[in-house]
């Protein structure tokens, strides 16, 4: 059984390029994998392994400065979710684009899983999803307004070009683990809206902590790991991932005339080029080596 820790923390690091190299060591030392992402605004990530190596690398974590509040959400798994371990630098730990968003300074309101089907029902409530097209897709709250945004970074440009829809309205936000509800109700709330909210822990705390029968979630919510998919109480959800476009899809999808493994999928057959199948065919051919030599070459995103 492989433990998985989703986590997130805003604080300041002055030089995240010093914390990767001892971080990395300790995860492969434990036979940790997954991402992590460093950057000066703080960490995000997922990990999976054995209980006790993951809970050596939090303990790290929360040692690091500023991270002693560090919180995550544990899950398991039966097979490995990740084929190696990385830790990146980045510019922003969950990027939207925004330069002077700061979550340390302001969020919205906080609600908790067991609280949040009373907000959402409220007539003067609107909900956002702000995660993007292809895991709306799959899953999302009763009611809730999808942005089809691409990317996180597309959400304030989609913001201002729709608020008001949201006049008078109090917003409502959530996403996967919670970080990008960090930053867009912050965003929201230096764009002058005065009563935001968001889900506490995200989509994967109220899976855990609301039973299913009282649930106002509908479908399935994609992760970043490769369980692809997860059902109330995290069970692991029917989808696999398109390599090609790292869309979730059905396994009977890859029935459908348009799928071939590692270069199309009937969501992006028609959006790449044959010079982009041929390299993707390629890429998939030496996937299948690596595979026969017990390696594992299958990349993911942290988000949340």
């Amino acid at each position: 059984m492989y433990r998985i820790a989703a986590l997130y923390h805003f604080t300041r690091f002055d030089d995240p390029d010093a914390l990767r190299a001892p971080l990395l060591d300790l995860c492969e030392a434990e036979g940790v994998r997954g991402t992590l992402l460093l950057a000066r605004e703080g960490i995000n990530g997922t990990i999976a392994g054995g209980y006790n190596g993951v809970a050596r690398v939090l303990d790290h974590v929360r040692a690091l400065p500023g991270c002693g509040g560090l919180e995550w959400k544990d899950s398991h798994s039966t097979t490995p979710p990740f084929g190696r371990m990385k830790v990146r630098l980045k510019r922003e730990i969950v990027t939207m684009g925004v330069a002077d968003a700061d979550p340390r300074a302001a969020t919205g309101h906080y609600v908790a899983p067991t609280d949040w089907n009373a907000l959402i029902s409220a007539p003067d409530v609107a909900v956002i999803d702000t995660r993007n097209a292809y895991e709306v897709a799959i899953g999302s709250f009763e009611g809730a307004v999808d942005p089809g945004t691409d990317s996180f970074r597309d959400f304030p440009a989609w913001w201002q070009a729709n608020k008001e829809r949201f006049t008078g309205k109090r917003v409502a936000m959530f996403c996967t683990g919670g970080i990008r509800c960090e930053k867009s109700t912050n965003y929201l709330l230096s764009q002058g809206v005065e009563e935001v909210f968001h889900l506490k822990g995200g989509i994967l705390k109220y899976l855990e902590e609301v039973p299913e029968e009282d649930s106002l979630w509908h479908g399935t919510c994609f992760v970043f790991d490769g369980r692809v998919s997860v059902e109330h109480g995290l069970r692991a959800g029917p989808h696999v991932l398109c390599h090609a476009c790292r869309r979730p899809i059905l396994p009977a999808d890859r029935a459908r005339p348009e799928y071939e493994a590692g270069v199309a999928c009937h969501h992006c057959a028609h959006e790449t080029s044959p010079g982009d199948k041929a390299r993707f065919r390629e890429r998939q051919r030496q996937i299948t080596l690596a595979a026969a030599r017990g390696a594992r070459h299958v990349r993911w995103m942290a988000e949340g």
